[in-house]
């Protein structure tokens, strides 16, 4: 068993995608549009769905805000350096809600960010060995 992806609903397709793509560096995998079932898609990642897990966006004709809840945590994804993940997010015009540092009672470095509808992403610093 492998996990394949996690979906996420969307008040605006377009933004979404342009968020996922330049300001956190995926690369749009696929799309699908159902007119008649009145929802789009698209998967989002950084490699292959035969290969790794990917995101898909989820776009229901009409519907431009979800209540996230209280159940939803957020996404990880491993980087480098969390600092200069930030940097390059808050310059590509997106949303950092918690600075590059380290864990409470830990010694791993996270930083969060925040995606156009208000999904958390939680970066995970990761040395290279």
């Amino acid at each position: 068993m492998r996990l394949l992806h996690t979906m996420l609903r969307v008040g605006d397709m377009q933004r979404s995608v342009d968020f996922y793509t330049k300001v956190m560096d995926m690369r749009l995998l696929r799309t699908t549009d159902r007119p008649e079932q009145k929802y789009s898609l698209a998967f989002v990642g950084y490699g292959a769905e035969s290969e790794h897990a990917v995101i898909e966006l989820t776009y229901n004709y009409g519907v431009d805000k979800y209540d996230l809840g209280g159940g939803y945590g957020h996404i990880a994804i491993e980087v480098p350096d969390a600092a200069a993940a930030c940097e390059r997010i808050r310059t590509s015009g997106g949303k950092v809600t918690r600075e590059a540092g380290p864990v409470k009672g830990g010694a791993t470095v996270i930083a969060f960010v925040e995606d156009p509808d208000g999904y958390k992403i939680e970066l995970i610093e990761r040395k290279a060995a």
